[in-house]
């Protein structure tokens, strides 16, 4: 009998904060091969092309019978925001995998800091478009370009294939860096359910809505402004990038989870 393939997974703007989290838990955790999708650092998602690399080869230095090859972790600058990008990233992931593509993580987004109760700060035309571009038109174009190759990497195994975007709470509860933001995080969440109505039963498709999380760009808030934000939140605390990837997790093993938007803020929302 043949030796299992292994999966497949993309995780787009992936090289660190929650993005790098996510890769870590789909490699080490569920042993997939990973691409890892960076815009501009290439010395950032190469360290963690190789930290992947040599920490499966330090939990896996015995298994040198093993039937199922190991994992390929590789890295591939695109510009998310750009269609013909989006279909270049799809199109070489798949070549370097012969073809199969069972999980992608749309996790692309921008914003610009606003005061989000100023109605006169939350009209700029660029901001909005340029939310519009990075939070709802690139995970169609990244769902669209993908959509084939999860179909025939997992044809017969409905429920197998999955795709999860990493939206906002903000798109659940008025607030954030700015209202476009706030708009358009609200679009992509259903955006996401929309396309798990459309691409079912071969394709399960969910997102995870994150509060303030402390990454480089958590960190760049006000530090008066996290403060409040960490009141606000009931458990007093803010959710880490581990949490939401776990989250992630569980969307990828399930096979009956679809149209879903988990939202992960200590509390934030209630």
């Amino acid at each position: 009998m043949a030796a299992p393939a292994r999966k497949v997974a993309l995780v787009t703007a992936g090289s660190a904060g929650l993005g790098a989290a996510i890769a870590r838990v789909l490699a080490l955790e569920l042993g997939m091969s990973v691409t890892i999708n960076y815009h501009s650092n290439a010395n950032r998602a190469a360290a963690l092309v190789k930290e992947l690399q040599d920490t499966w080869a330090a939990r896996h230095a015995t298994d040198a019978g093993a039937q199922v090859a190991p994992p390929v972790f590789h890295a591939i600058r695109a510009d998310i925001c750009k269609r013909s990008e989006i279909i270049r990233l799809v199109e070489e992931t798949t070549a370097a995998s012969g073809g199969r593509l069972d999980t992608v993580i749309s996790n692309v987004g921008w914003t610009k800091m606003r005061n989000f109760s100023d109605l006169d700060d939350g009209v700029d035309e660029d901001d909005w478009d340029r939310c519009f571009d990075s939070n709802v038109k690139a995970h169609l174009w990244l769902f669209h370009a993908s959509k084939k190759w999860l179909e025939e990497s997992n044809a017969g195994e409905e429920g197998s294939a999955v795709f999860v975007s990493t939206a906002s709470i903000a798109g659940c509860k008025p607030s954030g860096s700015s209202l476009p933001y706030a708009v358009t995080k609200a679009a992509q969440i259903h955006l996401i359910k929309s396309l798990a109505v459309i691409s079912a039963p071969s394709i399960r498709v969910n997102c995870v809505s994150p509060g303030i999380l402390l990454t480089d760009w958590g960190l760049s808030f006000p530090a008066a402004r996290l403060e409040a934000a960490k009141e606000a939140n009931k458990l007093k605390r803010f959710a880490t990038v581990e949490d939401v990837a776990q989250q992630v997790r569980t969307f990828v093993v399930s096979k009956t989870i679809t149209g879903q938007n988990a939202i992960i803020d200590a509390g934030f929302s209630l």
